[in-house]
């Protein structure tokens, strides 16, 4: 692990690191961007998801990329977001299970979130 990370998570209402994580990563209200120096937290901020739209599928992947994140921890995504988050260079990591954000952030701190594959990815993105 790097030993600086810039950790997006898709997060409902209004996210930050007791807010809870979103299920659907394209159609979160918002991203909780959680920046990790040596091992901890050093900053946390939030930003809007613009709307999703059909066709839509790699507006995350500029956006994210535009803020500079280097890793994502989500619980399902479509191969075209995926495949598009590779290109830029951020880390997807996945984790179906865990609801809360600042749970999200320990987990991947611990190595216990598995890299996203094509195993994991959602049909019909």
């Amino acid at each position: 692990m790097p030993d600086s990370i810039l950790l997006a998570v898709p997060s409902v209402g209004e996210g930050g690191l007791e807010g809870e994580r979103s299920g659907h990563f394209g159609r979160c209200d918002k991203f909780t961007l959680v920046e990790i120096s040596d091992g901890k937290v050093s900053d946390v901020r939030v930003i809007d998801n613009p709307p999703h739209v059909d066709g839509g599928c790699l507006q995350p992947v500029q956006l994210l990329a535009s803020h500079g994140v280097n890793a994502l921890v989500v619980a399902g995504m479509g191969a075209r977001p995926l495949a598009g988050f590779n290109e830029v260079g951020i880390d997807v990591y996945f984790d179906n299970v865990t609801p809360g954000i600042g749970d999200v952030v320990d987990l991947l701190l611990a190595g216990e979130v598995e890299p996203m594959d094509d195993r994991f990815v959602c049909g019909g993105h």
